[in-house]
């Protein structure tokens, strides 16, 4: 077991936390918008004094590393590898979708279902994986245009459990009796805790310096519509 200090920044969300031992001691979260560059910092400096307080010291930075916002990501990263650089500890990358999925199996406790990720990537473009109940990669992540029969051959199978942002604004195209939505969704640096805890334990680090975000797309910038009046 080890002392681990989560950061997520992937969503509108921004969350930290801290693990002792795989159990939660201290956590922070914003699910008021897209604020990572305000209050990241605020937090990691709490959490960072509560550890110092309690005596425990991070043996390593568990980040959520995409696919997401890539703003976000970029914040979330800098500040991980920061720490880890200033620290001298491993960096752990906990891929977005995955870590999303282990919320919804953990509540939901069905082995004959299949549990499909989602966050929205503008217009009716969504990053998406689908798992299975052991977490097993049964779609790899992608970028996709959803349409009423993007997911049928998985719903002719059996339940299908669809969930995250880009879920939200797919749920009037995707109409079956084995589609079933969770809302409210969010990937949470708590949630975290075991996956980071397992890559710890298994020695699966990311490469501090040389370590990028999984974007899965280009950034794309726009300009603003006052810019072009």
């Amino acid at each position: 077991m080890a002392c681990i200090l989560h950061i997520e920044t992937a969503t509108t969300v921004c969350s930290v936390g801290l693990s002792v031992d795989g159990n939660v001691v201290f956590e922070r979260v914003s699910v008021e918008g897209p604020s990572h560059a305000a209050l990241l910092g605020i937090y990691v400096e709490e959490t960072i004094a509560f550890s110092h307080e309690k005596g425990y010291k991070p043996d390593a930075v568990a980040l959520s590393g995409g696919p997401g916002s890539y703003t976000g990501l970029r914040i979330g990263t800098s500040m991980a590898k920061g720490l880890c650089l200033g620290w001298g500890v491993p960096l752990i990358a906990v891929e977005t979708l995955r870590l999303m999925a282990s919320q919804v199996i953990h509540r939901v406790q069905k082995t004959d279902t299949l549990y499909c990720a989602m966050l929205d990537a503008r217009r009716m473009e969504v990053y998406s994986a689908i798992y299975d109940a052991k977490l097993t990669p049964v779609k790899e992540t992608t970028a996709e245009i959803v349409t009423a029969q993007s997911y049928q051959v998985y719903l002719e199978r059996g339940p299908v459990c669809f969930f995250g942002s880009g879920a939200d604004k797919c749920r009037d195209l995707i109409r079956a009796d084995n589609a079933f939505f969770i809302d409210d969704i969010h990937p949470l640096a708590t949630a975290m805790v075991p996956l980071a805890e397992q890559a710890f334990q298994t020695q699966q680090f990311e490469d501090t310096a040389y370590f990028e975000p999984f974007y899965l797309k280009e950034f794309r910038a726009t300009i603003p519509k006052n810019k072009l009046q």
